[in-house]
């Protein structure tokens, strides 16, 4: 594993990584930089000190996992707990000069404003430099990139114009530590060396790369998405149960799991968001999210993260 993530080192050039978000895509990504990229500083961000305390227990607990299944070994799993550092905020990135990230990815709920906030903080309190991407699974890249400028920069200047230059997507897919697959989408903005040290760095992951134009849903969720809603829609008009919707696909397809179990597992409350986008900004009527898929967002049924979706956890 050394070898190999010396190797990539060079390609990618990052020594240090910052993951804005503690959730369980954060948690995830700051997982696979430590233990398999083995990146000497990874900085995790939270403004919520009880996430990233869940966080860094979460982390724990994956690292005592592998061992346990002979995945890795207890000196490995104490490097990449020693490479793990929480910080409270984004400015915090920036506070020690010898720790500043050469990339930082933004893992936050799936919502523009938020997203783009952040954006703004992060070219504010980081140097030209730095990589800024975002987990995002179907906001416009270009959109979020457009927003990498710092506070106070003037139009047509040089902070201007670089900001966006250095967004980007790199959406990893849930979960982070098991799933093989990254899907890199530049912006429009995005410069080539930074989408080439990008693909570095989640082949240093140990992931395998696809790479995508920035359109509503990319490719993954461009194809999951209606299909998972066809699937709600099918339940919806009572044209078969849950159960039986879930096993014609796992059966009659090979398909590791139903539609509407991973439906619960991405999350409802996700799912809507992203249908809602996609149909947004291509006002596509293929992409009208089902009725019963808001329905059940409104009443709290997120699905396996809320105890309850389509079915019960």
């Amino acid at each position: 594993m050394a070898a190999n993530a010396a190797a990539s080192a060079v390609a990618h050039g990052i020594k240090s990584v910052g993951v804005v978000g503690a959730g369980q895509m954060g948690l995830g990504i700051a997982y696979v930089a430590a233990l398999r990229a083995e990146i000497p500083s990874v900085l995790l961000c939270d403004a919520s000190q009880a996430q990233l305390d869940k966080g860094v227990s979460f982390f724990e607990s994956l690292l005592k996992k592998d061992v346990g299944k002979g995945k890795i070994k207890q000196d490995q799993a104490d490097l990449a707990r020693s490479r793990l550092i929480t910080v409270p905020s984004v400015e915090d990135f920036a506070r020690d000069s010898s720790k500043t990230p050469d990339m930082v990815i933004e893992a936050a709920t799936e919502n523009l404003a938020i997203k783009q906030k952040i954006f703004g903080s992060l070219a504010t309190h980081l140097p030209l430099t730095t990589i800024l991407a975002t987990n995002t699974s179907s906001i416009s890249i270009s959109k979020i990139a457009a927003s990498a400028v710092p506070a106070g920069a003037k139009p047509g200047s040089e902070e201007a114009w670089k900001g966006p230059a250095r967004a980007l997507g790199v959406h990893f897919f849930n979960p982070v530590p098991v799933m093989k697959l990254v899907e890199i989408i530049p912006a429009l903005q995005t410069s080539p060396d930074v989408l080439e040290r990008a693909q570095a760095f989640a082949r240093a992951c140990g992931k395998e790369i696809t790479t995508s134009k920035d359109v509503p849903g990319f490719v993954s969720n461009r194809l999951l998405m209606p299909f998972i809603n066809e699937a709600i829609m099918t339940l919806e008009k009572g044209i078969a149960t849950k159960e039986d919707i879930d096993t014609t696909l796992k059966l009659g397809m090979n398909h590791p799991m139903g539609p509407l179990t991973l439906a619960d597992f991405i999350g409802l409350d996700t799912c809507l968001s992203i249908m809602e986008t996609m149909y947004r900004e291509t006002s596509d009527s293929k992409y009208r999210p089902a009725v019963l898929l808001g329905r059940m967002v409104d009443a709290g049924w997120y699905g396996k993260k809320s105890g309850k979706g389509f079915y019960d956890y």
